[in-house]
């Protein structure tokens, strides 16, 4: 008996990875029939939408990983995409900046990175740092000059309205029925069925309950951090991109400042637990999500790992004037009446059982359906590979299934 779908493809998700997937699949395989279901109003209101806009050079990561080799690649797409269809960005260059003694080590090891990476990098002295940025004081540092800023939600907009898929806006996913040897069923709040013979799963903060719907087990959850931002009301302290030496014993970059490209410069993130997955104040706390965080058991695990580090990270949360102490070490010039309060974002971070963080981009395939189970940053830079990655083996389930 012929069955009916909706679509050949069935895409959850309208942030920036899932509209690339849309648009990749559009060119690999014209007339493939995709559907991308968005819970919101319109695309890019959650990571997408809510980060700083850096395009990352792909200096950071593990060389061979997906995060190095995506970030490069996309890096360059990206910048190209963004001429291409006049969406406003910018090759700024940055700088990263080692303020203690102890961080030379560790800055040296990351110029190394970069370089393993396909990287050009160039180690400056601390007399040196003033020739790109005059009020930045520092040991030494490095210039990383790919670096670059965009406007992301406008990239995920055109993205969506190149790809020729029909995207349904406001239409949260509540259930999924997969089967392997028909198809898989989506259920909407708002009571729509829509059928398509591949499932994938771009939901970001909520990939895991989409994944653990299809009947599928992510093998992970997705704990949600905050990153708290403040505008510079005094941006001609900053000429470009500022950050200090990562921990390497976690994702995130620490506090950095980043002349956007509307030209005001933002302060942040940090990096705290928030209390709900859409938790972009203290304020929000959404019973349900914060029991299965605390259930998990890889965030007990976590939060003995790492107690030190999230108690430094809540103080700053909680007192600006600690915010404040932690920029003057990049930016001495800094006052805390400096710091004005801007919108925050939530990081979608995948914690394992274990309480290890998931380090690189995860994708997983199972019957029908493919899945992104952590995609935080540098995701919005590396979004155009992802995407055709995700887009190569979805094409692959559908030719499958067509023998």
């Amino acid at each position: 008996m012929a069955r009916s779908y909706d679509c050949d493809v069935l895409v959850v998700g309208g942030g920036i990875v899932g509209m690339s997937t849309a648009y990749a699949i559009g060119r690999a395989a014209p007339g493939t029939r995709v559907t991308v279901l968005e819970k919101e109003p319109g695309p890019a209101r959650h990571q997408t939408g809510r980060n700083s806009g850096v395009i990352h050079s792909g200096v950071y990561y593990r060389p061979g990983s997906l995060k190095a080799r995506y970030a490069v690649r996309g890096a360059a797409e990206m910048v190209k995409f963004c001429a291409e269809y006049d969406i406003p960005h910018a090759v700024t260059g940055k700088l990263i900046v080692a303020t203690a003694r102890e961080e030379l080590p560790r800055l040296h090891a990351l110029a190394q990175r970069g370089r393993e990476n396909g990287i050009t990098v160039r180690e400056l002295s601390g007399a040196q740092i003033a020739e790109y940025e005059p009020e930045v004081e520092g040991l030494a540092a490095i210039q990383v000059g790919t670096t670059g800023i965009c406007d992301y939600a406008a990239v995920a907009g055109r993205l969506a309205e190149a790809s020729g898929a029909e995207i349904r806006y406001g239409a949260r996913v509540v259930r999924v029925d997969r089967r392997p040897d028909r198809g898989v069923a989506v259920l909407t709040a708002g009571g729509d069925v829509v059928r398509g013979r591949v499932l994938v799963n771009c939901a970001g903060l909520y990939c895991d309950e989409i994944a653990r719907r299809t009947g599928d087990d992510p093998g992970a959850r997705i704990v949600p951090f905050r990153g708290e931002y403040y505008e510079l009301a005094r941006p001609e302290l900053v000429r470009g991109l500022v950050y200090p030496v990562p921990d390497p014993a976690f994702p995130f970059l620490g506090v950095h400042l980043t002349r956007g490209i509307d030209g005001g410069v933002h302060v942040g993130p940090n990096a705290v637990p928030a209390l709900a997955r859409e938790g972009y104040d203290r304020r929000t706390v959404r019973p349900r999500e914060l029991g299965a965080t605390l259930a998990w058991p890889g965030s007990w695990q976590l939060a003995r790992r790492h107690w030190r580090y999230g108690t430094g990270e809540l103080h700053r949360s909680l007192s600006r004037a600690a915010f404040a102490r932690a920029v003057r070490r990049l930016l001495p010039a800094v006052r805390e009446d400096d710091l004005v309060p801007a919108p925050a974002g939530v990081r979608a971070q995948a914690v394992l059982r274990d309480g290890s963080l998931a380090d690189d981009f995860l994708l997983r395939e199972t019957p029908r359906a493919v899945h992104v189970l952590n995609a935080p940053s540098p995701a919005a830079t590396a979004s155009l590979p992802i995407g055709r990655e995700i887009a190569r083996r979805t094409m692959a389930q559908l030719t499958a299934l067509e023998r």
